[in-house]
């Protein structure tokens, strides 16, 4: 009679748990109204997706900022197929001619971003035009030796998930492997020793933030939306190859080092610093980085990479502190760094501030979203 009832209370602690973690999800249609929210106040700020950006100078609606942001509207669009969204991200395209700020030769990976979604939109409707400038640019980095364009981090997020869809595109591992090759470059050989710092988890921004640079504090210098573009080009590049791709253990290797590291130094609040190992350097709320976290952390939950009882408390920590403490009741999300390249950029950092580029933190803001809407 007593084991009967020891196991009949295990069943019921079992049930609470499981229940208790059930009612920690934030409620789907509210994640999708949040999200959509977010995007109508941008479209409808940026109606016509030709205009130029103008901030310090003019630059044309093509570049990686805005190549970020339609990652975003793609990824919303894949969860809530509106037509109004595939027009808007077509009408970019059709404006650019689907090509590139710098012409099919460019090897700037900041140019190259645009091409995801290219790809995306020819996925959806493949006529040859949508995919042509990309992939003569793609195929003369495949088809030349040099692999070390990507000399700081931000590039992986850029260019990696490009390669990554064309080859799924025309089953053709040559896009896989120099995908691989140029990642390993900046990985082992930009630098002194590489950019990422496999002690740490972490990755150093560029060949100036490599050590004997220092924080403040003595800690090395761990830039926030840096480290989040290398989270999220993993994820991307997960999500699109073979799950028999050889190279494929490593990006899992690297991104589970990465999740592991931020764990420990998330802001009490839910959100991450600009500057990861030191909080007193332009410590503060910051979205974009905060973003591509949790986008990096749901993509794990909902496909089995990350323990969902160690992952899921510190992701929706970080989600409902965005959609609470950035997002404006007209869409406007705050605390969103401005571009740059280290933590001192872009400052300061708060909830009215209007950033350089409003289109990259909504992209990220999206791509997180989505993949927290996808939890169950």
């Amino acid at each position: 009679m007593k084991t009967n009832k020891i196991t009949l209370s295990f069943a019921f602690l079992v049930v609470f748990i499981v229940t208790a973690f059930a009612q920690k999800l934030p409620d789907k249609e509210e994640v999708l109204k949040q999200m959509v929210l977010a995007n109508d106040y941008f479209m409808k700020k940026w109606p016509d997706t030709g205009k130029t950006i103008v901030t310090n100078r003019e630059r044309p609606s093509n570049i990686w900022t805005r190549g970020v942001y339609y990652e975003g509207l793609m990824a919303l669009y894949k969860i809530f197929p509106k037509e109004e969204f595939y027009n808007y991200a077509v009408s970019w395209a059709d404006f650019h001619s689907w090509g590139m700020r710098n012409g099919n030769t460019t090897r700037n990976a900041d140019d190259q971003c645009c091409g995801q979604t290219y790809i995306d939109l020819y996925n959806i409707l493949p006529e040859p035009e949508r995919i042509k400038n990309i992939k003569v640019c793609m195929d003369m980095l495949v088809n030349t030796p040099q692999a070390d364009d990507w000399s700081w981090i931000d590039a992986i997020q850029m260019g990696m998930p490009v390669f990554a869809k064309l080859g799924k595109l025309f089953n053709d591992s040559n896009y896989y492997d120099k995908m691989h090759e140029m990642y390993m470059f900046t990985r082992n050989e930009h630098g002194a020793n590489g950019l990422f710092n496999e002690t740490d988890g972490l990755w150093w921004r560029d060949a100036d933030f490599d050590p004997p640079y220092k924080e403040p504090n003595g800690e090395d210098c761990y830039w926030s939306r840096g480290n989040g573009w290398v989270a999220a080009a993993l994820v991307r590049v997960l999500q699109t190859i073979p799950e028999d791709e050889p190279h494929r253990d490593q990006y899992i290797s690297d991104y589970k080092k990465m999740m592991e590291a931020l764990i420990s130094i998330q802001r009490e609040d839910g959100f991450w610093n600009a500057s990861l190992h030191d909080p007193t350097n332009f410590g503060g709320k910051e979205l974009s980085g905060t973003a591509l976290f949790v986008y990096g952390m749901a993509y794990g939950v909902n496909n089995g990479l990350l323990p969902r009882e160690k992952y899921l408390p510190v992701l929706l920590k970080a989600w409902n502190a965005m959609a609470e403490e950035s997002l404006h009741e007209n869409g406007f999300l705050g605390y969103v760094q401005s571009t740059g390249k280290e933590p001192k950029d872009g400052q300061p950092v708060t909830y009215d501030k209007q950033p350089d580029f409003e289109d990259y933190g909504l992209g990220c803001f999206l791509l997180a979203g989505t993949e927290v809407y996808k939890l169950k």
